[in-house]
């Protein structure tokens, strides 16, 4: 598996928004710290998911950086990203593992212990964990679980915890003091005035 970094950039779809704007300077500025997990809207279609992947793929690879497609594995598999990443409502995790073959990376959405260990035990690589913050980036989330919540799952796992939902620099201490390996966002580099310093100022809070 691809060294994961700390810091998960996942792209921004919503209207009027310029997600390969986005991603391209946050990986002028992290380069190989940085994972780009393409995420597109419910709506979008496979081609359109399969274009910006590709797309995504092609501004991440002189970096070395890892591009992980969220839900949609065909979409994953087809651009030849590193592997992908699956929510509750998603393929289960061990179907998702069988999809990406033994070697791709594979991240799972959890929120408490007993989910989390199972998706360890079905084959996930990584876990996203949350949301520990409210957030307006992706609706119908459950209630935010905080740090604390995010020291239950990483304390009983041993796989990279990456939490996410509401994530900002100033918030990233804390949830790394409560076990977090890194951090997915959004809203954090996408919604900034200068994508590159706010992906800058990430980093630095996660080293």
């Amino acid at each position: 598996m691809p060294s994961l970094g700390r810091l998960h950039l996942i792209t921004d779809t919503r209207p009027g928004r310029d997600p390969l704007t986005v991603v391209r300077a946050a990986l002028a500025a992290a380069r190989a710290d940085l994972v780009v997990q393409v995420r597109v809207e419910d709506s979008a279609t496979d081609r359109e998911a399969y274009d910006l992947a590709l797309r995504v793929l092609a501004l991440a690879a002189p970096y070395g950086a890892t591009c992980l497609v969220n839900d949609r594995l065909d979409v994953a598999l087809a651009v030849g990203a590193a592997g992908g990443h699956v929510g509750a409502d998603d393929l289960p995790v061990a179907a998702a593992r069988h999809v990406l073959g033994p070697t791709g990376v594979l991240g799972a959405t959890a929120r408490e212990p007993r989910t989390a260990l199972e998706a360890v035990v079905a084959g996930a690589n990584y876990l996203g964990v949350g949301p520990c913050h409210a957030t307006s980036t992706k609706a119908g989330l459950p209630d935010p679980i905080g740090s604390v919540g995010v020291r239950d799952v990483a304390d009983a796992v041993d796989v990279p915890v990456i939490a996410i939902g509401g994530v900002t620099a100033d918030r990233v201490p804390a949830l790394r003091a409560a076990g977090a390996y890194g951090v997915a966002v959004v809203g954090a580099i996408s919604s900034a005035a200068d994508p590159a310093r706010a992906t800058t100022e990430l980093l630095r809070a996660l080293a």
